[in-house]
């Protein structure tokens, strides 16, 4: 038997035992010829004590080890409440090296900064570390809790092929080529629509699995070319059963793996509130700065930059004090996105109103714009102007960078809305219409008929789930 108990498991009601562990040496401790090893396996840490130096002599960092001794209570004082493990100590009598380890490239223990490349080049020391393989416990509860949550409901678990044909799903195919038929090729899923709508016309009506999707597209932080989803398809529903699926999972996941109770019923907003007041399909509530859209205060301007369809404006708490090389920073920051710049006027402690947008605004427009804007003296205000969703999408990608910079967004806290009411159709920039979800959201009953004859206006039955300015469902 390579280890009779596991670090992390022993306890004061083992003391007297003698256990045999194996695992890693996470730290080292050389204290007046008694040596301290903590040694960490998948379950945690115990603390070693070993008495003759020769035992622990050639024992470095993350070294494999097995070691054999008698469990003790820790001498009073040496207790570290902040272990599981806290109260106890093993005293070594004999110890195996199992494996060496090479000198490390990043240190595991610790919260010290590792670049992702050295990260992903050495992934089997990555997981090693405590907040990473902590994740993945987290996902496999999730997994698991998922799973009995949607059995509870009476959903049927279904896998479906991941070799398949192409469809339109909004981003690019993962293609594999067919060996016996060269010139044929296989599509890796972006999601098994076809096949779970296949299985309600089977008459399966409630269909679920934890499925593997591909999309080739480019890198962000939340898309992934390759990703897991909970995939769910119901029949005899409506709008109002699926969003009740919904709460009812993210409800028990939340609760019994966060332990965190999510108000119910989910609040919910239409896609048209959340892009006026948020330029956000998927708003991140934890922190105000609503936009405010100016189109009407400007519409007599004679500055050209705000003769445009849409003129709106996000503010900046106490922005009126950056530097010049900060408000430059953010021109750059606009034309990264796309955008020629970040137009803005600074709100001067005594309500004076500066910077360059200011000297070709008339006096009637500077003095009320602080008020119409929402902001007090020592903020910063900026403006989009142009077409409205381009124009809302600066601003509300600026909004969510004002509240990083100024410390706005409360990170212990959980916001979870629904986004309903999506539009069907948005324009393809060459004169025609695409789907802004997929081409199987259905539209709703008021737009069954005619759609189409008002595609920019027709309103789909697609809703989305959000956490915390992510879309985490819909």
């Amino acid at each position: 038997m390579i280890r009779t108990h596991t670090a992390g498991s022993l306890r004061k009601e083992h003391a007297g035992q003698q256990v045999t562990l194996a695992g890693w040496v996470a730290r080292r401790r050389d204290h007046g010829g008694v040596v301290f090893i903590d040694l960490r396996d998948a379950s945690g840490s115990a603390q070693v004590v070993f008495r003759e130096e020769d035992h622990a002599h050639d024992l470095r960092a993350e070294y494999c080890v097995q070691v054999v001794g008698q469990v003790r209570v820790r001498p009073e004082g040496n207790e570290n409440p902040e272990l599981p493990t806290g109260a106890i100590e093993v005293v070594a009598e004999r110890v195996e090296v199992l494996s060496e380890s090479a000198p490390l490239p990043f240190p595991i223990e610790g919260n010290v900064g590792v670049s992702e490349e050295a990260r992903l080049k050495y992934r089997y020391l990555d997981i090693r570390r405590q907040q990473v393989a902590s994740a993945m416990r987290t996902r496999s509860k999730a997994t698991y809790l998922a799973n009995e949550v949607m059995h509870e409901l009476g959903f049927v678990y279904v896998e479906t092929p991941t070799l398949t044909r192409s469809t339109p799903e909004g981003a690019r195919d993962f293609l594999v080529p067919v060996r016996l038929q060269p010139g044929n090729w296989y599509a890796l899923p972006q999601s098994p629509q076809l096949f779970k709508q296949l299985l309600q016309v089977a008459g399966l009506e409630r269909y679920y699995q934890l499925a593997k999707c591909y999309r080739d597209e480019d890198l962000r932080a939340d898309r992934q070319p390759e990703f897991t989803q909970i995939d769910v398809e119901m029949s005899f529903v409506d709008q109002e059963d699926v969003i009740q699926v919904g709460e009812t999972l993210i409800g028990r996941l939340w609760k019994e793996i966060l332990g965190y109770e999510i108000p119910m019923p989910l609040p919910r907003m239409t896609y048209a509130d959340a892009m006026a007041r948020y330029g956000s399909d998927k708003p991140d509530l934890r922190f105000g700065q609503e936009l405010v859209e100016m189109t009407g205060y400007f519409a007599s301007t004679s500055f050209r930059v705000f003769q445009a369809d849409y003129v709106g404006a996000v503010v900046m708490p106490g922005g009126a004090s950056q530097t010049r090389k900060e408000l430059d920073g953010w021109q750059e920051w606009a034309r990264s996105r796309g955008a020629k710049g970040l137009a803005y006027v600074l709100v001067q402690d005594d309500g004076t109103l500066g910077g360059p947008v200011a000297k070709n605004l008339s006096e009637e427009e500077l003095s009320g714009l602080a008020a119409k804007a929402g902001a007090e003296p020592g903020d910063a205000i900026f403006f989009a102007a142009g077409a409205r969703a381009s124009a809302r999408d600066l601003l509300g990608a600026a909004r969510l960078e004002i509240g990083r910079r100024c410390g706005l967004i409360d990170e212990s806290k959980w916001s979870f809305l629904w986004v309903v009411d999506a539009p069907m159709f948005e324009e393809d920039g060459e004169g025609g219409w695409t789907a802004v979800h997929h081409p199987f959201t259905g539209p709703k009953p008021e737009w069954a008929d005619n759609f189409q004859d008002h595609p920019g206006e027709a309103l789909a039955y697609a809703y989305d789930m959000v956490c915390n300015g992510m879309e985490i469902g819909g």
